[in-house]
């Protein structure tokens, strides 16, 4: 048999993604098994897998301890480019980089090179990972957006974030470059969004879930057939701002998803812009040790400050 004491950094977790880390040679479907049949229990009583885990709870596992715990095959670590990582803002508990546009923040089907969760690993070295807890992004960014993302290193702070974005006590706030001229200086878009990563047998099973989303933008500038535009969201659905600007008739310039084709060709060609105009300027947040308001800005990347002053949208 096996025993863990979950510590104040695993409290949260649910059982299921505890024992992953802790079992992490252990097959998915045989951890699942060995809970459906009593070999976990949690303080003597049997377990569930979605079950969160409190600060001294005992997980015993009965089975073969050299086989469960024998170590896997180490995995060849992933070749990084030399990035230097531009950290606004670093402590015990968590980091703000200003990710670069271009660089995915996980891993994932089609992603190659260095990922902004590798740059972390590695910036952090040994001290990445703390009580199975290895350092992570608490939200995310597309891929060729750039600005302020957030990094829990340790548990709790991941806790904190999760419950934090879910409630809406964030505030992020975003610089981007649309196009056409704004009917007004201030607008809101309260436009509801499918769920981006619904599967296709959900949708069949289900429907398509829709779900609430706002964003709040203001005019910075306008020059000619291009605005520049401060968003902030009130909800933080997958591509959000893209798809709201997109909706009301102004796209945000250089998306290749969204966008218009034309208009991001001339913004290319006058312009010079060669990425998507979206930026994460600022986010506001409790801080996940003692809920003190915190503030951390990324300033816009030289490229863009080119692209504004070459489309003389640069009197901010």
């Amino acid at each position: 048999m096996i025993e863990f004491r979950v510590d104040e950094d695993a409290a949260g977790q649910r059982l299921d993604k505890f024992l992953r880390k802790k079992l992490a040679q252990v097959p998915v479907s045989h951890l699942f098994k060995m809970i459906r049949t009593k070999k976990v229990r949690v303080n003597g009583r049997r377990a569930q897998p979605e079950q969160p885990l409190q600060k001294g709870d005992l997980l015993s596992v009965r089975g073969d301890a050299e086989k469960l715990l024998s170590s896997p095959s180490a995995a060849a670590p992933r070749s990084l480019e030399p990035v230097e990582l531009a950290v606004l803002f670093e402590d015990e508990w968590m980091m703000a980089v200003d990710k670069p546009s271009a660089m995915a923040v996980h891993p994932g089907s089609g992603i190659t090179g260095g990922t902004l969760v590798d740059y972390v690993r590695d910036y952090l070295g040994p001290s990445a990972t703390r009580n199975d807890f290895a350092a992570s992004p608490a939200h995310r960014l597309d891929r060729e957006t750039s600005g302020v993302i957030l990094i829990a290193k340790r548990r709790p702070a991941m806790v904190h974030f999760t419950e934090m974005f879910t409630q809406g006590r964030a505030r992020k706030q975003y610089v981007c470059m649309v196009k056409g001229r704004m009917p007004r200086d201030r607008g809101m878009v309260d436009l509801p969004l499918s769920e981006h990563q619904q599967t296709a047998r959900s949708r069949a099973m289900h429907g398509t879930r829709i779900q609430h989303a706002v964003t709040r933008y203001r005019l910075l500038k306008q020059a000619g057939s291009s605005a520049l535009l401060e968003c902030t969201l009130e909800t933080g659905r997958t591509h959000q701002i893209r798809r709201h600007l997109a909706a009301i008739g102004h796209p945000v310039a250089g998306d290749r998803r969204y966008g218009d084709f034309a208009f991001n060709r001339e913004a290319k060609a006058r312009w010079g812009l060669k990425r998507l105009f979206l930026h994460a300027e600022s986010i506001e947040f409790p801080h996940p040790r003692d809920g003190r308001k915190m503030r951390v800005e990324a300033a816009l990347p030289p490229e863009l400050e080119d692209v504004i002053k070459r489309a003389a949208l640069d009197s901010r």
